[in-house]
């Protein structure tokens, strides 16, 4: 006899994961010096159905021939005038089509392992948002130190204690950015604070005890040429959220105080207790993304 076919045969079906793809961003202004390491740091990590997007402002200085040079390795690129890195990263990410998005800002590195632990990560949690752990380095890929992205609340370190997360080792759901309106075009210095800014006060975010990448110290930055006006920008979209809370003044300059004073005291820890001087001096390229806090027995 002939068997029929079963009744429900989707329950026989065996569904598969569905594999988070990722697209990364970086923005680039005459930083060919560095340019090749962020490429090549990120071309390492990409796995099938990843995508990845150079946007240059129109640099003089070389970076266009070394980005045109990498060809289909590189999923787009566009080389023009721009208003800033923030507007460099919102064309990138209207290109992006991944369901997770990030950027490497020319100049810092992703370590290897990094977008998969990523991908893992915003797979089997609830976060829309994830936070982690980088290295600084210098000029040269020296290991200045070890920073530990850590807090526990976000939301109140990022309101009340003007906290901001190591951008390089942050990634988001693409849905979540486009719900939470995108990154700001017209911040010329704290677009990266108030898009995290946003997304921790609306959604899900989480710290993950990783040490995703490299954030290079060098005089192009804006955030170090231009840290007042840095400062300023984030105290200002800072102020303009805590205006509009329910609440007296006086409650809420209470916790500013509170939690200001709760990253003073971050920070002093992170120099005394989260210290890894054994990875000071070291050339980053051979270290790769995993835990390097709490510390190995016997290290340092």
């Amino acid at each position: 006899m002939i068997g029929s076919a079963p009744s429900h045969p989707a329950m026989l079906v065996r569904s598969e994961p569905i594999v988070q793809r990722i697209s990364v961003v970086t923005p680039n202004l005459n930083l060919g010096r560095y340019l090749r390491a962020t490429i090549e740091s990120v071309l390492g990590n990409l796995s099938p159905g990843d995508e990845y997007f150079i946007i240059d402002g129109g640099s003089s200085d070389g970076s266009v021939d070394l980005i045109r040079g990498y060809g289909s390795r590189v999923t787009g690129w566009v080389s023009e005038p721009d208003k800033g890195y923030a507007d460099a990263l919102a064309k990138g990410f209207a290109r992006a089509t991944g369901d997770i998005l990030c950027w490497i800002n020319a100049g810092d590195l992703l370590l290897p392992g990094a977008l998969d632990a990523a991908r893992l990560a915003l797979t089997e949690t609830d976060a829309e948002m994830i936070f982690g752990d980088d290295l600084y380095v210098d000029e040269e890929g020296q290991v200045i130190f070890f920073s530990r992205g850590y807090v526990k609340d976000l939301h109140s370190a990022m309101l009340y204690g003007g906290w901001t997360p190591l951008q390089d080792a942050c990634f988001w759901r693409r849905d979540f950015y486009e719900r939470v309106g995108g990154i700001n075009p017209s911040l010329r210095y704290a677009a990266d604070f108030d898009l995290f800014f946003r997304m921790a006060l609306h959604g899900r975010c989480q710290y993950v005890p990783l040490a995703f990448s490299a954030f290079r110290r060098h005089a192009g930055q804006k955030s170090i040429s231009g840290s007042d006006a840095y400062q300023n920008e984030r105290a200002n979209l800072r102020r303009a959220v805590l205006d509009r809370l329910p609440g007296s003044q006086l409650e809420k300059s209470l916790r500013c105080l509170w939690h200001g004073a709760a990253i003073r005291w971050r920070v002093h820890v992170s120099q005394r207790l989260w210290r890894r001087p054994d990875l000071v001096g070291q050339p980053v390229e051979k270290l790769r993304c995993c835990q390097y806090w709490p510390m190995e027995a016997g290290s340092g």
